[in-house]
Order: structure tokens, then C-alpha cells, then sequence
């Protein structure tokens, strides 16, 4: 728990032992820790030098800790400010890059990564970078990186990040398939499924897509920046999405839905949405809790083929979803 200050499992160990005895000398701790006396040695100056421990002046050769609340804070309190400046450094390097980025030459809109470590390397900062949302189609083979099998994806959508994934029927017959499949709705990611897609993609915030190259020696893939051709590829996702069915976490596992329409409570929530009132407010009028709500939103963000509220609107005022005069 206190790596993040400086700590290694051992120094961490140390000093939970002199907080909990009050004082100890290196044999006594060296068998608490279940470790040498000179790694015990070692790890009892590493903490003098954090000021964490000292040696007691009144008992010659035992060691005591420092109190947690003063020692530990002060330690906080530095990693806070260098993490301040690590912010700040890294601030002032984006502006940089958007700086020499404003006009940026044709050659420096699409990068080529070439290796399969290179490629999934490249696909875990797009998705550690991700700030609003991660779209992917997804094939029945991927060979270096899949929407679906990422550890980064979980740590992306509890940011936050939302995630809409394409997959070819058949990726629900590989062996982890359905497993992984599971694992990314019971995160509320949105999912559907098509006969076949296109092509393997990723496209990141809007603002960065990666598309893998094949027929070459070893794997490969085009990084595409901001351009027309993003927005191609963009469109071609989203053309992909709105043919696509959704699939759904049941009782008996992955299901796939047929296009269907919403239902009493889906049009309650339009109705209020529309008059004006707010997700926690809908909720509260409902008798639902706020994430049911939601989640209700975003399935008919699904049916209807849109990507924001306000495109919903005029889709359920489209579909008679809802009446003109509300």
C-alpha cells in the first residue's frame, strides 16, 4: 500500500513492525520479517534515510519508528509536488506538440509501427491516453491486439472511457470469446455483433486511429492523426455500428438482440428528458435509480444509430417515439 510513496514490500514490512512494536532490534525484526539480518539492516536505513525510523538514542542498538502521521506526511507531501511538476511538465510538452502540430506536414499524419510488441504497445497508450471514448471493429483472427483482451480497456472504462466494440460472429466461437466478451459488458461497454467486418480498427477520442496492415513479413499497423482520412475511417465504424446488432449479458450469458423498439419506461424517460428535466431528476420522478436510467439512455442511443442526446431527440420525435407536442 505504500509503494506509491517510495516503499518496497520489505521497507513497507519494517516499519508496520516498528509502528506496531514500538521499538525492536534487527534479530528480533529479522524473525517477525522472516528475512536476513542484514536485509533487515538494509531496509531499516533505507527508511532512517526517509525519516522514517531512527536508531533510540536511551536504547542502544534497537530501532524505532517514526510517527506515521508527521513521517508519512511529509512524505506525501513530496510525492505530491513532484507529481505537480510532472503534471506540469507534461502540460507544457502537449503544448509544445500542438504547437509544432498546428500545420503539420502530410508525412506526420500517418506513422507506421512495424513489430507485434511495437503494435500492442502502441494500441495500450492509445487506449491509456482515451479521455472520452474507444470504438473497434473487431475479426475473427486478431492477431497482435483485439477490442475485447486488453487490461488497459478495464482501467480506461473506469475512468470513464466509453467503449463501442464491432465483432464478426465468429469471434463468438473462439475459445476465450465469450469469456471475454462477458467480462466487457458486465462493464457497461456496448457491444455488437456482424456476419463480418470490414477490417481491423481502433479509433480513439475522434482524434487518433489505428488500422494493422497485413500481407507483410511481420506484423504492422498505420497510427492515422487527424485528417480526411481519419474522418473516413471514423464514418466507416460508424456505418459498421448502426448495421450491427447488439448483443446483451443475460441470465444465460451473451444474447444477441434482434432490432427491436423501447418500451413503456423507455418512453417515460424520453418524455421527461425532452421536457427539459435531468437524469437524477427522471430518476427520482420514476422511482429508478440514476444508473438505470441511464443505462436506459444509452440503449436507445443504440436503437436509434446515435451518438449524442440532442440526435436522439429528433430520432424519437422521427420514430414516434414520443409525441410532437411534449
Amino acid at each position: 500500500m505504500l509503494t506509491a510513496i517510495g516503499l518496497d514490500e520489505t521497507d513497507e514490512s519494517a516499519y508496520r513492525a516498528l509502528v506496531s512494536l514500538g521499538a525492536s532490534d534487527v534479530p528480533d525484526l529479522s524473525r517477525r520479517l522472516s528475512c536476513g539480518e542484514d536485509d533487515t539492516e538494509r531496509a531499516l536505513r533505507r527508511l532512517e534515510r526517509q525519516g522514517l525510523a531512527a536508531q533510540s538514542s536511551g536504547r542502544p542498538g534497537r530501532w524505532v519508528a517514526a510517527p506515521p502521521g508527521v513521517a508519512l506526511g511529509a512524505l506525501l507531501t513530496q510525492r505530491r509536488h513532484e507529481l505537480e511538476k510532472a503534471e506540469l511538465t507534461a502540460a507544457l510538452l502537449a503544448e509544445e506538440y500542438r504547437a509544432g502540430a498546428a500545420e503539420p506536414a502530410v508525412h506526420d499524419l500517418v506513422e507506421v509501427v512495424t513489430g507485434a510488441a511495437a503494435v500492442a504497445q502502441r494500441f495500450l497508450q492509445m487506449q491509456l491516453g482515451a479521455t472520452e471514448e474507444v470504438c473497434a471493429l473487431v475479426t475473427g483472427n486478431p492477431a497482435v491486439v483485439s477490442g475485447t483482451d486488453n487490461d488497459a480497456e478495464e482501467q480506461a472504462a473506469g475512468r470513464g472511457v466509453r467503449y463501442r466494440v464491432v465483432v464478426e460472429r465468429s469471434v463468438l466461437d473462439l475459445p476465450h470469446g465469450l469469456t471475454e466478451l462477458t467480462a466487457a459488458l458486465s462493464r457497461d461497454e456496448r457491444v455488437r455483433v456482424v456476419d463480418e467486418v470490414p477490417t481491423k480498427l481502433v479509433v480513439v477520442d475522434r482524434a487518433l486511429a489505428l488500422v494493422p496492415l497485413s500481407r507483410r513479413a511481420e506484423p504492422a499497423a498505420l497510427v492515422v492523426h487527424a485528417s480526411g482520412l481519419l474522418e473516413l475511417l471514423s464514418g466507416l465504424f460508424e456505418s459498421v455500428w448502426r448495421e450491427a446488432l447488439p448483443l446483451r449479458l443475460g441470465p444465460d450469458g451473451v444474447t444477441e438482440d434482434g432490432p427491436d423498439g423501447p418500451d413503456g419506461t423507455d418512453l417515460e424517460i424520453l418524455s421527461l428528458l425532452l421536457a427539459g428535466l435531468t437524469d437524477a431528476s427522471v430518476a427520482k420522478q420514476l422511482d429508478l435509480g440514476l444508473r438505470t436510467v441511464q443505462r436506459r439512455v444509452r440503449r436507445l442511443m443504440e436503437l436509434a444509430g446515435v451518438t449524442t442526446r440532442l440526435q436522439l431527440g429528433w430520432h424519437a420525435y422521427e420514430r414516434g417515439w414520443t409525441t410532437r407536442d411534449t
